[in-house]
């Protein structure tokens, strides 16, 4: 397994702050194959700023879940109903920039873990943003709402322009990934391609938060809660609800990869974007 690399001398690394995106209440018995009919919970969507130390770039990891959820494509509506999710927004990813005296016009780059809703957010305000997506995005929005009037996806989701999709297939191995992009060419920061066992196009970030050997994993949908991390938990197939991901083998398969991350590497930090565990801890302290 290719070893994370050692810091360089003055080594740029990232100042990482969770963003507020809203909540969600999840069926549990669609995230984890040991819950109960009838058990769910309520679920942070968390965003993340990434500011670059060196050069002062700011980065937004996923944008949570946007307060006008009704402009949302009505397949996307109607599948957001019948799952029984209900989402309260009362502070999004611009709220939370805006404590910290940002605007989400000072944002140089989105980056999507992938393009469901309760991840995109409200991409409007980013006017100056580059928006970074894995290359199996492309076709899902380009076969999106209102041309197929029964997709999830907005065509006009990405803004022309400035929208970068990522193809990892040339992309070096990095740790138990086998695919990673040096997103700065420094080693601040790591694009890392998840497969496409949640969703095509599904992207992490390893990202280092010292110049001395610490790192955040931010995992997005990988897993939707720690148990199946730990392997307390497996990836359920809800007779009623499906299963979370699209390729329940393939999405096992980079669960491992991070439980090895963690495993092999202490420092590592991993972070889901519905990590509840961790938001009822940090909730309002430093880390956001």
């Amino acid at each position: 397994m290719p070893e994370l690399p050692a810091p360089a001398p003055n080594q740029a690394y990232c100042q990482v702050s969770a963003l507020e995106g809203g909540e969600i209440q999840l069926p549990l018995v669609w995230v984890i194959d040991t819950a109960q009919e009838g058990d769910s919970a309520v679920v942070p969507a968390l965003a993340f700023l990434l500011r670059h130390t060196t050069n002062g770039d700011r980065l937004v990891f996923d944008l949570g879940i946007r307060k006008d959820i009704e402009n949302l494509p009505t397949g996307y509506l109607s599948r957001i109903n019948s799952m029984g999710f209900r989402t309260t927004v009362p502070e999004d990813a611009a709220d939370s920039l805006a404590k910290g005296g940002l605007r989400p016009a000072d944002v140089a780059h989105v980056c999507y873990s992938h393009i469901h809703f309760d991840h995109i957010g409200d991409s409007r305000p980013y006017t100056h943003a580059t928006f970074l997506v894995g290359e199996g995005a492309r076709a899902l929005v380009a076969d999106g709402w209102p041309r197929n009037p029964d997709s999830l996806f907005a065509q006009d989701l990405l803004p022309e322009g400035r929208t970068r999709f990522l193809d990892p297939t040339g992309w070096p191995p990095l740790g138990p990934f086998p695919h990673a992009l040096d997103f700065y060419g420094d080693g601040s920061l790591y694009i890392v391609d998840a497969g496409d066992g949640h969703l095509p196009g599904h992207i992490n970030v390893l990202a280092r938060t010292s110049s001395d050997g610490g790192w955040i994993y931010l995992a997005g949908d990988s897993a939707h809660d720690r148990r199946l991390l730990t392997g307390e938990a497996g990836i359920p197939s809800h007779a009623l609800y499906g299963c979370a991901h699209r390729d329940k083998e393939a999405a096992a398969e980079h669960i491992k990869r991070i439980r090895t991350l963690m495993e092999t590497y202490p420092r590592v930090r991993v972070i889901l974007a519905h990590d509840l565990p961790w938001y009822e801890i940090n909730k309002g302290g430093p880390g956001f």
